[in-house]
Order: structure tokens, then C-alpha cells, then sequence
């Protein structure tokens, strides 16, 4: 049986298998603003109007001088005549003058004269059409002025940034209801294995349903691609190869589901060497689940030869794959793991050298979160199911002890 030649730390063999790829060079269209939650934008957005537009109240309050508020407090309060209310929708048509004041609303236009806006909860009227002022203010307080959070021609969001619900309402609020977005990268997903058959037929003795192309379609979705399925192949190298022919024409990269072990059965090694230069660049790397990964990079294109069991997929497609999918699409930032911190609950032994991804559960304690470890086999997929995230050990430790504040990367 041939063995792996070479294991490579998990975060080498990604560099390496990023730097064999041409610079993002997808297609862009035309969306909905609307839309465009979670994908990638392919041009920087300049303002073409400042926003605020014009200057505006923060606060419920009255529109007012700040100088005319000066010594003011509780026990010496000041006195000013109300003058009027500014609309709400509309410009003011009148001018603030001096020891005057103006009833205004969150949002509404500052008339001309006003500098500063005074809470309601510090002011009373003392009598009909006059303001009691119950403290100072300064200039500018409680107000936006014109272009505050945007200036005219100013870059408000750069190409290759991720729109998320922010830059949504950032570009709505500047008026521009449509986006040119990066096409969504393509992702052919094969599944191999003569015991592996579809989800809704009946299973007979030594097969199972086909998980993987399913749970890795929904990893794609999540990272802002699309999956193309290509349905389950025989473990034959002809099949293989039609099948993967097939996808690299019509997709932007490749994942093959099984065939990456060194037993000579599996085949997809030398399958995948005959696709294009430079190959397989990765068979093995030094990560539990996972170790029998294949990276390649086919003419231009990345091949990712993962492992069959279901939890082995999942967790090296969350390291390889979705890096791989972010630079296709010319994302600026990288992928943004997100981490929740909490007490680990028992020891986690190790092997050094070697990068170890354990599942576990958050548990709310009166001391706070605590991460419980599932104890799992690799191809048992509701064990991945029940976790809330993965707990890292990282190569140069030799365990994890329990109390230990561990940061559990959410699923």
C-alpha cells in the first residue's frame, strides 16, 4: 500500500495551494442592492451626494444657539421663546434668531441660526411658548452636519469587500438600488464510491446515502458560492475522469468526496494528476479528521480531493475550501472565523506535531460558557450535527487541559 509522502502542516499546504492559483479574474453582474447580501462587490463605490445631506438633529429637543445656553443648569436655568416646530420631511421656513428656540425632532433639518440642539429631558416649558433651559450645551452637540458620514466623492466601500447588512443600507441610503457584484464562484462537487447511493433510494446491506454532496453544497451556499452537483461516480478511474473533465469545463473549482486515501483502490490522485499542470500539489496533510487530503490546481483551477466520512469532509473543506472560494472572488479581507470563548470541560490529549479539530457543545454554567468535547468517529455525521463549533489543538501542543479558556470556532 503506498503512503503519503509528505504531511504538510495545515496552513502550508493552503499557502501553497493559493499560490498556484491565477489572480480572481470572475466575471462581475449587475444586481438588486437588495439583493446583494453576502456577495462580493467588484468595483469601489464613490458618493455622488453627502450624506447627511443637510444638517440634522440626533435627538428629540429643541434647535437653539449654544451660546444662549451658557451657565445654564437646574438651579439657574435660562429662559427662551419658542418661535415653532421644525417639520418632519421638510426644510424649516424660518431662521432661528437669537435667544430663540425651535421645537425639533430625531431627524428633522436644523434651521438656519441653530447650532446645537438641547435635549427634551433638560428643558420644561415654564409657560406657554417659553423654554426653560435646565443645562448648557455646545456647539454641535446632538447634531450631523452635512456630509459628516460621507463626503461627496468620497470612496465609501472598496472593491472586493463582502456586502453585508451595513454596506446594504449604506448604499441605499446613497440612493444606488443596483451593485455590479463578482459572479458567484462555480463549485463542481463529485461523490465517489461504488456503496454510495443517492438519499431517497432504499440502502442495502454494505451501502449508504450520499451525505457529503449535500452537507458540502450547503458549506458552498454559506461561503458566497455555487454548488453544481455531479452526482455519485463509480470507483473506476474512467468514470472519475469523465466526470471531472466535466466539471472543470464548466466550473471555477472542483471537490471530489472520497478517493483520497492511499489504499489502491482509490484513485483519485492519478486521476487528477492527468487534468492539467502543475497537479497534485498535496496528498496529506498533518490535521485530524482529514489527513488524506489531496490539494491540486488543474490549468488554473483547484481540485480538492476530500475524505469520505462526513465529518472529515466538512472540517477540511472549512479549512481549504472556503479560502480557496474568497480569493476567486477577489475578496479584499480574508475569511473572518468567527470565535466564542469558554472553559473546556475535560482534558484533550494530542499528538504533537499534528493539528487536532474537536467537536464540542456550549454549555451555559453560573461561571460562564463552557465548551464539553464530543467524542465522535469520523463518518458519524449528527455527532458534527449536535456540536456548536470546533475546538483547535494546535500542532505544538500535546493536549488541552480542562478549565483551560479555549476559543471554539462557531459552525
Amino acid at each position: 500500500m503506498p503512503e503519503f509522502l509528505e504531511l504538510l502542516p495545515p496552513a502550508a499546504a493552503l499557502e501553497k495551494l493559493l499560490a498556484h492559483l491565477p489572480l480572481p479574474d470572475l466575471p462581475s453582474e449587475t444586481i438588486d442592492t437588495a439583493s446583494a447580501l453576502g456577495r462580493v462587490l467588484k468595483n469601489r463605490v464613490l458618493a455622488q451626494e453627502p450624506l447627511p445631506a443637510f444638517t440634522r438633529s440626533t435627538v428629540d429637543g429643541y434647535a437653539l444657539r449654544a451660546a444662549d445656553t451658557y451657565g445654564a443648569s437646574e438651579s439657574l436655568p435660562a429662559y427662551l421663546p419658542l418661535v415653532g416646530e421644525v417639520p418632519m420631511g421638510a426644510a424649516p421656513q424660518f431662521v432661528l434668531q437669537p435667544g430663540t428656540a425651535a421645537s425639533i425632532h430625531t431627524g428633522g433639518m436644523l434651521p438656519p441660526g441653530a447650532d446645537a440642539v438641547l435635549m427634551l429631558e433638560y428643558t420644561q416649558e415654564s409657560r406657554p411658548g417659553e423654554l426653560e433651559v435646565l443645562r448648557a450645551v455646545g456647539a454641535g452637540e446632538n447634531i450631523l452636519k452635512v456630509g459628516e458620514d460621507v463626503a461627496i466623492g468620497q470612496e465609501v466601500l472598496p472593491a472586493g469587500v463582502r456586502l453585508r447588512p451595513a454596506e446594504i443600507g449604506g448604499l441605499m441610503a446613497l440612493g444606488i438600488t443596483e451593485v455590479e457584484v463578482v459572479r458567484r464562484p462555480r463549485v463542481g462537487i463529485i461523490s465517489s464510491g461504488d456503496e454510495v447511493v443517492q438519499p431517497d433510494e432504499a440502502v442495502c446491506p454494505g451501502q449508504v446515502r450520499d451525505i457529503n454532496s449535500y452537507s458540502l453544497s450547503a458549506l458552498v451556499t454559506q461561503a458566497g458560492a455555487e454548488p453544481v452537483r455531479y452526482g455519485i461516480v463509480a470507483d473506476q478511474a474512467a468514470a472519475l475522469d469523465a466526470a471531472l473533465r466535466t466539471a472543470l469545463a464548466e466550473c471555477d473549482l472542483v471537490l471530489v468526496t472520497a478517493g483520497s486515501s492511499a489504499s489502491a483502490r482509490d484513485l483519485t490522485a492519478d486521476v487528477v494528476n492527468r487534468m492539467g499542470q502543475p497537479g497534485v500539489l498535496v496528498h496529506g496533510v498533518n490535521v485530524k479528521p482529514g489527513k488524506p487530503t489531496i490539494l491540486a490546481v488543474c490549468d488554473g483551477k483547484a481540485v480538492i480531493g476530500l475524505p469520505g466520512n462526513p465529518v472529515s469532509a466538512l472540517v477540511i473543506a472549512r479549512i481549504f475550501l472556503i479560502p480557496v472560494i474568497e480569493q476567486l472572488s477577489g475578496l479584499m479581507v480574508g475569511h473572518s472565523r468567527l470565535f466564542t470563548q469558554a472553559r473546556l470541560t475535560v482534558n484533550l490529549a494530542s499528538q504533537a506535531g499534528r493539528e487536532d479539530y474537536i467537536p464540542v457543545k456550549l454549555i451555559s454554567t453560573p461561571e460562564g460558557l463552557a465548551a464539553a468535547p464530543i467524542f465522535y468517529k469520523s463518518n458519524l455525521i449528527f455527532m458534527l450535527a449536535r456540536a456548536d463549533g470546533l475546538v483547535r489543538i494546535p500542532a505544538d501542543a500535546t493536549g488541552l487541559g480542562a478549565g483551560m479558556i479555549v476559543d471554539v470556532e462557531n459552525l
